[in-house]
Formats: C-alpha cells, structure tokens, sequence
C-alpha cells in the first residue's frame, strides 16, 4: 500500500492564548492541551517537522491594559508583560508534550537561561531535524508587535512551507459566524483581499510579510480532533490564504 506524503513538511502553527482556555474565562484548559499535544504528536509521527507559537491573551493582554485603552499603563510595559504570558502558556505545553513522549524545546526571544533557551535561528531548525517539537514564546521579543507577526517571522526564519492558523471556528469569514447568522465563509482568499476586506486573519503585519514572502496561511478549527493532520496532508480544511 502505498503511502502519502504529507503535503507540507515543517509548519509552524500559531495558537491564540484563547484557544487554550477553552471555554473557561480566563486561565488554561488541561483538556484542551492534551487535545492539542494529542494531534501534534498524529502530525509528528508523519514526519512533519512542527513549531508552535502561543499567544497570552488567556492570561494577559498587552493593548487591552496599554494607556492607549486609557487605562493608564506604558505599552511597552503592557506588552513586555504580554510576552511573559505566553512563556506560563509554552511552559504548560511543553509538560504535556513530554509527558506523551514527544522531546521538545521552548525558545524564547527574551533571555530566560532557567527554564527554556535563548532563539537562535539555527539551533532551531536543528531541533526540528532533529525531530524536536519547537515552541516559540515571548513573541519577537520586542513591544509594539503582536504575536501573530512573531509567528509570521519565525516562520520565514525556519523556511516553513505554511504557516496554520488555529482559531475557534472553522476558517475565515465575511464578519463573526457566533454573532453574524447570514456570514459568509471564504475556502481561499488573496493575501490583498484580507488587507482590503480587514477580515480578522492575524493583524496586517503579518499578513504583509507573508505575502511578501509568499508564505501560505490557513486558517481552521482547532478544536476539531484530526484537522492539523488534514492540513499537513494537503485536504481541504478552513480557508487559505495565499
């Protein structure tokens, strides 16, 4: 019998803070992680070299807190404190993970020696040869970008073939599909198309340096067991955009 091969090769996939609470208010869901190591090791086991990164907004959100929200606290501040947030979330993914026997590697933009290592762009794509499961946090490590725009860049950075999305519904829409009954559903779209549209993708930035690199996005449910396996496999799942 012969066997398929996977359609893309390295990805990074790129998990809101959201995404991990599930369906509690704030904080992290167990069984929402168990959910997500459950399907990258699937993803894993292809052959698919795999990188994550995760956002903080289930425990702190930068522009929410900023003094451009008015309420009172310095940006750079906000966000700094935003990236931290995202370190608790990589640290709690990476138990999971090596509790399922999957080796792993968080690597952070800021410098905490401790408790995970200092991004490099080359160590990095050697763990991933190497087999390793990659979890990038604290975003690019600087104030101002989101990370969504992280994702973007470590993705140029490791040569991924796509970047993957992961979002609550089932790919991108005219306007929110919970509040919207009549939205419409997009299966692809042009990088332009977003920008001119301003549908919520990921924030303009990132959009931007993915199509100047031209860099594939899709955009689907990850709360759906196998859909990270359909993606990788090359089957029609959520929205690309590219």
């Amino acid at each position: 019998m012969t066997r398929i091969s996977p359609h893309y090769k390295r990805v990074i996939l790129k998990l809101s803070g959201e995404a991990l609470q599930g369906s509690q208010s704030h904080g992290i869901d167990h069984s929402i992680l168990l959910s997500i190591a459950r399907q990258v090791k699937e993803v894993r086991g292809l052959g698919v070299e795999i990188a994550l990164v995760l956002g903080g907004g289930n425990i702190f959100r930068g522009q929410e807190n900023s003094a451009s929200k008015g309420l009172g606290m310095d940006r750079s501040v906000a966000d700094y404190m935003g990236m931290l947030a995202t370190v608790i979330n990589g640290m709690a993914l990476q138990d999971v993970l090596e509790k399922m026997h999957m080796p792993t590697r968080v690597m952070t933009a800021i410098e905490m020696e401790r408790i995970a290592e200092p991004y490099i762009r080359r160590r990095a794509i050697r763990h991933l040869e190497k087999g390793r499961v990659v979890i990038f946090v604290a975003g690019t490590g600087n104030p101002y970008f989101t990370t969504d725009t992280a994702a973007a860049l470590r993705a140029m950075e490791i040569n991924a073939d796509a970047l993957l999305k992961a979002t609550k519904v089932d790919g991108v829409y005219s306007a929110d599909p919970m509040k919207v009954k009549n939205a419409k559903k997009f299966d692809r779209l042009q990088y332009i198309d977003v920008l001119k549209k301003r549908l919520k993708v990921m924030d303009s930035t990132a959009i931007s340096l993915c199509m100047d690199n031209k860099l594939p996005i899709v955009v689907f449910n990850i709360n759906r067991q196998g859909n990270i396996k359909r993606v990788v496999m090359g089957k029609r799942v959520g929205t690309i955009v590219g």
